[in-house]
């Protein structure tokens, strides 16, 4: 079967301009800049998770707030952390006890699921919530998924497309870390000889 691949993209990228940009996004970009902001003048951290997919945007998130962002961001995928806190205390609790060793008061949470179920990131929202840590989520399919319900800031793509709605995660994520930096374009190596 021949599918038109042109027709199919027209409606795929309309797709992205309906869910991508919308006041929601605006309002809590702007909220997320404005915690970061405030971790960042208190010296505190970024705390980032999620599973497959998500947990590669937690990695780009922490990455790029501490280098372009100066706001310190760590996330705990290492593989001999995560496989030891799985192991130790079982796979839906290693984020929230990653969580219990690594935060300090001041701190803040951003966890990603595209279901908003995964009971690794939503025990982990139950301990940042319990410890009085603002919890950033990321998510989507359902409204009231239960990750949404514990968070501070609620980023949410109304859709079951995996692909589209981690991209917009990425794309709300990295566009928070310019709403920090506060341009689009900038130089991401310094010079050593200069």
């Amino acid at each position: 079967m021949q599918i038109n691949t042109k027709s199919f993209l027209d409606e795929y990228f309309e797709e992205y301009k309906k869910l991508t940009f919308t006041q929601d996004a605006y309002e809590n970009i702007d909220k997320f800049a404005s915690l970061a902001s405030r971790v960042q003048a208190t010296n505190n951290k970024l705390m980032f998770a999620g599973n497959g997919a998500s947990a590669s945007i937690a990695a780009h998130g922490a990455v790029d707030f501490t280098k372009q962002g100066k706001v310190r961001g760590v996330t705990f995928h290492d593989a001999n952390l995560m496989t030891c806190f799985a192991n130790d205390f079982g796979y839906d609790h290693w984020i929230a006890k990653a969580l219990e060793h690594y935060a300090d008061d001041g701190d803040a949470v951003v966890l990603i699921s595209v279901s908003g179920k995964s009971p690794s990131v939503v025990n982990a929202a139950k301990y940042a919530k319990a410890r009085g840590l603002p919890v950033i989520s990321f998510s989507a399919q359902t409204i009231d998924n239960p990750l949404r319900q514990l968070s501070d800031i609620k980023f949410f793509v109304p859709s079951m497309a995996y692909n589209i709605v981690e991209n917009i995660h990425s794309i709300w994520l990295t566009s928070t870390i310019d709403a920090v930096i506060g341009k689009a374009e900038y130089t991401t190596r310094a010079l050593v000889d200069a």
